[in-house]
């Protein structure tokens, strides 16, 4: 999604992909269509009236026919002002309607991508893509479309009764047509890649306020501001840069149109107005002619405005269309099949490498041979970057691995659907997430489906209740963005009763306690005991005072393992456990 690396969009064909979308509401395009035809000879029907007016009323000095041709235009007057209510919210209906169906299928599609697609796609360029460009197929499609379509009846039907008014006058109005359309394709294109530019910096800028903001802590505690601050601003500027070159050739356009409009109308009110001065025309036939002429010029003009509505459409349309064509590189087999029943939770890895895509030339785990036995502890230990998270990952099938298998319990994981592997695990991170919501709704997370009593009782054994009475309204305590109303302990037994709720064969604990202050590990040391119970547990860890009573320990260094077995038997076997043990209770007893 690098902006150099998008085509720019030639031509308005990709629109065609918004038509799926209309295709649900066929009644509402119809009777709204019925409406905007209705609305377009209604207005035609003016020009008649007009003529009547002057030439009855007006020329013939008839009261009768003076208010005969009043009451017909008022007449005129409310069925058109019914018809545009009916066809304005029937248009405004399926535009908010369509961009909703499209958010929701991008987001649904989106968020179903393999994790390495947010290593090269910004999550805020996918958020501003989902809402910003969603808005604005939204203002064309309630809204631009629909006035295109009047505009271009009104062209038509106005064309037509220049001819039947006057075939001469005609021939002048139309002799100023090309003039009109050249400077439209002309401006037309240069707006519509400009508009293009403008979706991608706006992007940009909604990408950068996302990452400013979701860090906010770490901005401010490096008292990063105005270096933010003036990072925005250029990025601010480059956007305003884009869209003012954008608005200029616009703006350019209309310009241009207007002139060439008012050019040609006086030229044919000149001519007009001496055939009626000759009595070759009647006053009234030159007014309604005047009303077509206008009402075509008008028409042309409010088309060539709307084409930049249009073109700016198409740029949003390819964006997104670029969002719902993306192809997971992580999916469900053709043929799955399913674990055995019940699952014992027994993990082999066999002969297994990977190496991340966007790290090619060097394995993250190479040759890794290793079976996990079921309902025992094993702890990963070992330097920075040796593999052990990288393990996780693959467990939970973020990615495949490039050679070899991961089974659990004989069956390799790539036969399942996700839905049935990743039911089996419950996964309690380093960093615990929570969203939005309530303390009841994040414990929820784990099995939405479980039931308040369930709850409750995942909550005791997580020791979420001793803090609960500090909460002001209990279970329903809003916990802010990303659970920013509590503490790290709280958090880390939210995601602990979270996992318990889950009940899981298999976890996986990356670092759980590492962050915590004694009395928080020790609370949550607590939950972990409980939720360990009879489940297939993995615990990376590098505070090694707190796997020691693991059933078994496997030091992994360089994605391989280096030796495993118990803490004793790793102390005398094991020259990389020894002196990351001896290193770090060195450290704690100072």
């Amino acid at each position: 999604m690098r902006d150099s690396n998008r085509p720019k969009s030639k031509n308005l064909n990709v629109l065609k992909n918004t038509f799926r979308y209309l295709a649900p509401y066929r009644l509402q395009i119809f009777v709204s269509s019925i409406a905007l035809l209705f609305t377009a000879g209604v207005t035609l029907s003016l020009g008649q009236g007009l003529r009547h007016l002057v030439d009855a009323g007006f020329t013939a000095r008839s009261e009768k026919e003076l208010a005969v041709s009043l009451v017909a235009i008022i007449f005129i007057g409310i069925l058109l002002a019914c018809g545009t209510y009916l066809r304005h919210y029937l248009v405004s209906w399926i535009g908010e309607r369509v961009s909703s169906d499209i958010r929701y299928d991008v987001f649904a599609h989106v968020i179903e991508m393999h994790p390495s697609f947010f290593e090269s796609n910004s999550p805020g360029e996918i958020q501003s893509r989902i809402v910003t460009d969603t808005t604005l197929l939204q203002s064309v499609i309630g809204s631009s479309a629909s006035i295109a379509l009047r505009n271009i009846l009104m062209f038509i039907g106005g064309i037509i009764f220049l001819f039947i008014t006057n075939v001469k006058l005609t021939v002048i109005v139309l002799l100023s047509v090309p003039f009109i359309v050249f400077p439209i394709l002309y401006y037309g294109r240069r707006v519509r890649n400009l508009s293009r530019d403008t979706q991608d910096k706006i992007a940009s800028v909604g990408s950068f306020v996302s990452e400013s903001l979701f860090n906010i802590k770490i901005v401010q505690s490096f008292f990063h501001q105005e270096i933010d601050k003036h990072k925005f601003k250029i990025t601010v500027e480059d956007a305003f840069a884009v869209s003012i070159s954008r608005i200029k050739q616009r703006s350019l356009l209309i310009a241009t149109v207007i002139l060439l409009i008012l050019v040609g109308i006086s030229f044919m009110l000149w001519v007009g107005g001496m055939d009626v001065l000759n009595g070759k025309i009647t006053g009234g036939e030159l007014i309604a002619f005047a009303f077509y002429a206008i009402m075509v010029a008008s028409s042309l003009g409010a088309i060539s405005e709307v084409l930049g509505d249009l073109q700016r459409a198409a740029g949003a349309t390819e964006r997104l269309m670029e969002l719902l064509e993306s192809k997971s590189n992580i999916l469900d087999p053709e043929d799955p099949i399913s674990f055995p029943f019940p699952t014992s939770g027994q993990i082999q890895f066999e002969n297994l490498s990977f190496h991340y895509p966007s790290r090619p030339d060097r394995n993250a785990i190479d040759q890794f041979n290793l079976m996990i036995p079921a309902n025992k502890t094993t702890a990963l230990v070992g330097p920075s970057g040796g593999g052990k998270s990288t393990l996780f990952e693959l467990i939970l099938r973020f990615y495949d691995p490039s050679i070899g298998k991961i089974k659990i319990d004989e069956t390799d994981i790539r036969s399942v659907t996700l839905k049935q592997l990743r039911s089996l695990i419950g996964f309690v991170p380093q960093q615990p997430v929570l969203f939005s919501g309530t303390l009841r709704e994040n414990i929820l997370f784990g099995n939405p489906s479980a039931s308040f009593e369930e709850v409750k009782i995942a909550a005791e054994q997580a020791y979420v209740t001793e803090f609960l009475s500090q909460l002001t309204d209990g279970w329903d305590t809003d916990l802010g963005h990303l659970g920013a109303r509590l503490s790290g302990g709280q958090k880390q037994r939210i995601a602990i009763a979270r996992a318990i709720l889950r009940n899981p064969k298999i976890l996986l604990l990356d670092e759980a306690t590492s962050a915590l202050d004694s009395e928080s590990e020790r609370m949550v040391q607590k939950a972990l005991d409980e939720l360990m119970k009879d489940r297939t547990t993995l615990i990376i860890a590098h505070r090694l005072a707190t796997i020691v009573r693991s059933d078994q320990i496997i030091v992994i260094n360089q994605g391989r393992v280096d030796s495993q077995g118990t803490h004793e038997e790793l102390l005398k076997n094991s020259d990389l456990y020894a002196r990351l043990a001896s290193l770090q209770f060195q450290t704690e007893e100072l």
